[in-house]
This record gives structure tokens, C-alpha cells and sequence, in this order.
């Protein structure tokens, strides 16, 4: 990886990341590995040994504690009212809107194709079934799956590493 493309990230130790990603102004802690074509913004947070699959969109706003799983082509959103102007017709610039963030505790697993929406906090240990759309909180140690995502079942998963 060209070391332009790392400016002003902190990465810990043994951080693995492939070819093709993009990462500016965020952190990336110990153990953890970034697949191919995937995009990490500033501010955002990355715990320790966590796995973020190939062509993801992790975006400003977004803290994902230790040990998370972040299936392939999963997709953050910080803004619940995007716009690309203001109501002037100007273009919309940082100073025009605010960042919702959005948090994904320890152990958490994120299917592939999901869409996590801004606001929300997925629970420890909880899963999010692939294709979900996370439109409000998920619970500890429950398992999510649908369009909006809906709890299919909770149960206490165990899954200390």
C-alpha cells in the first residue's frame, strides 16, 4: 500500500490490509484486517481483532469495539436526511449537516449486504442476518434478519474469545 494513502491513520499492531482500500483520518487497533476495496473514513473507530470484509463502506460517525465480524459489502450511513444542496440550490458542504454516529459492540457479527443505519447500536454479540437493513438498536446477543431487520431470536451466544 502507497503511504499516501495511510496519512493520518493510527494503526496498531499486526493490522493486515489488502490492496485497493481506502483509509484516511480513522484508527485501526491490534489484530484486526481490512479486505480489499473497502473504504474507511475519518473518525472512524476499529477495535481490536476485528475482520472487515472486502468492498465495505465504514463512514465517518462509526466506532466498531473488539472482535467484530463485518461481512462483505456492508454499508454504514451517517446522515438521515442526505441532500446534495441546500434549499438555495448551493452545494451542500460539511458545515451543512451533522454526523449521527453509529456504534457496533464487542463481538458483534454483520452479515454481508447489510445496511446499518445511522443512530443505531448493534449489542455485544449480536448478529445481523445478510442483506439487513438496521433501522434501530440491536439488542445484546440477538440475531437480527430482514428488511427493516427484526429480532428473530435472542439468546445468550457466549462467545468470549
Amino acid at each position: 500500500m502507497d503511504k499516501k494513502n495511510i496519512n493520518n491513520v493510527k494503526l496498531g499492531s499486526n493490522v493486515k490490509i489488502f490492496d485497493f482500500v481506502n483509509l484516511y483520518g480513522c484508527s485501526i487497533d491490534d489484530n484486526s484486517k481490512v479486505g480489499a476495496f473497502v473504504e474507511i473514513q475519518k473518525n472512524v473507530t476499529i477495535g481490536k481483532n476485528c475482520k472487515i470484509s472486502s468492498h465495505s463502506f465504514i463512514c465517518e460517525g462509526v466506532h466498531i469495539e473488539d472482535n467484530v465480524f463485518i461481512g462483505h459489502n456492508v454499508t454504514f450511513i451517517n446522515d438521515k436526511h442526505p441532500r446534495a444542496t441546500n434549499n438555495d440550490g448551493s452545494l451542500q458542504t460539511e458545515a451543512d449537516w451533522a454526523v449521527i454516529e453509529t456504534r457496533v459492540k464487542k463481538g458483534a457479527s454483520i452479515g454481508s449486504s447489510a445496511t446499518i443505519l445511522c443512530g443505531v447500536t448493534i449489542g455485544e454479540n449480536a448478529i445481523v442476518g445478510a442483506g439487513a437493513v438496521v433501522t434501530k438498536d440491536v439488542p445484546p446477543d440477538t440475531v437480527v434478519a430482514g428488511v427493516p431487520a427484526k429480532v428473530l431470536k435472542q439468546s445468550k451466544m457466549n462467545l468470549a474469545v
